[in-house]
């Protein structure tokens, strides 16, 4: 564990148990989060290679146009 960590562990634990509760929930749901998030996007690679496939050949075909952040 980092000293940080360490340091926001021995802060949190000051504070009144239902605080306490909510913030170790908060956490909780952050990594469950994370975690979510890393699975899906592991799982598209293969989807995200063809999308990234298909716009190169149409860039290289001359079918896009350049980004005009004014017309956005």
């Amino acid at each position: 564990m980092t000293v940080t960590l360490e340091h926001a562990f021995a802060e949190a634990a000051k504070l009144p148990d239902p605080e306490q509760d909510l913030l170790a929930s908060r956490i909780l749901a952050e990594l469950a989060a994370e975690d979510d998030f890393d699975r899906t996007i592991a799982n598209s690679a293969s989807r995200l290679t063809g999308l990234a496939s298909a716009a190169l050949e149409e860039f290289r075909a001359g079918k896009t146009l350049e980004l005009d952040p004014e017309r956005l």
